[in-house]
């Protein structure tokens, strides 16, 4: 297969394990800035060229897109599906997973189970707003944040008020949830890939810290997965559209809930801690997709 994987640093761990793990199955892969990436519209018609030169066609594309770049980047993503390229993450699902609150919609429209959220715009509904949630602590966070930022714990009424009005001050867009205490600081980040669940770890907050993320000092180790976490995270990602996704799930009192899906979840660190092999999944989740296209084809 000629695969491209879209990704602004090709010396980033998981641009670089991508790249490794294709070569290492025979594919041609080539890195490729979603920046430089430009595109002629016509009906009927869809081209791109990159760096002054068109590019030629891939069998599949891997979406590496950061938060920083999403419209455009989700945009060179939509092309590519213009030009029947293949990916396990099109544009559509890419833009769902990066806006929370509409995932936490898409979510609870399901019934799959979620920290209770509430949301609103107006400073005069604030103090009915944080009593539809119920009592502190609450959990503050923006709506496009990422790796723990902008997040935000609160462990009165008052200061969940003074941080929500903090948040509206900075023309921010951000949900409110339960603090789901039982947790104890930890989360479980699970790779979803083709509809399984190919790796799973907990990650612990550092003390002190109830964000787990590893950016932020948090320790991770594998961990098994109940048939309902495997369950749960595996319907997370099909609810959401993506064929590769990192599930955040919470465990609590009332069974595991989502707390975030991820549409370009980061490798290095499911990978460290459970020596899975997450980038080789997703390449054999390519293979074995192209190997049903052509069995399809005619002749």
């Amino acid at each position: 297969m000629k695969i491209a994987i879209l990704s602004r640093n090709s010396k980033l761990y998981s641009t670089k394990r991508l790249v490794q793990a294709a070569r290492e199955r025979g594919h041609s892969v080539r890195v490729l800035d979603p920046l430089r990436c430009y595109m002629r519209i016509e009906p009927g018609e869809f081209t791109m060229h990159y760096k002054g030169k068109a590019l030629p066609k891939f069998d599949a594309v891997i979406p590496r897109i950061g938060a920083s770049i999403t419209r455009y980047g989700t945009a060179v993503v939509r092309q590519f599906e213009m030009m029947r390229v293949f990916t396990p993450n099109r544009a559509e699902p890419i833009m769902r997973a990066r806006d929370k609150l509409h995932g936490l919609q898409l979510l609870a429209q399901q019934g799959l189970g979620l920290p209770v959220t509430v949301f609103g715009d107006n400073p005069d509904d604030t103090t009915d707003l944080l009593s539809m949630l119920g009592k502190p602590p609450h959990v503050i966070k923006l709506v496009e944040g990422s790796q723990g930022q902008g997040v935000v714990l609160a462990e009165t009424a008052a200061s969940s008020q003074s941080v929500v009005e903090a948040f509206r001050g900075l023309y921010a867009n951000f949900v409110v949830q339960e603090f789901i205490r039982e947790a104890k600081g930890a989360d479980i980040r699970c790779l979803v890939v083709g509809g399984k669940v190919v790796a799973s770890m907990r990650r612990q907050a550092k003390p002190g810290e109830f964000r787990s993320n590893l950016h932020r000092g948090g320790r991770a180790e594998p961990v098994p997965l109940s048939h309902a976490e495997k369950e749960l995270a595996r319907q997370a990602a099909a609810v959401m559209g993506l064929g590769v996704a990192g599930v955040d799930l919470l465990r609590s009192r009332r069974g595991p809930l989502v707390l975030e899906v991820n549409s370009s979840p980061g490798l290095e660190g499911i990978e460290s801690a459970t020596g899975v092999d997450v980038a080789g999944e997703i390449i054999a989740y390519l293979e074995r997709r192209e190997r049903r296209h052509r069995a399809r084809k005619p002749g």
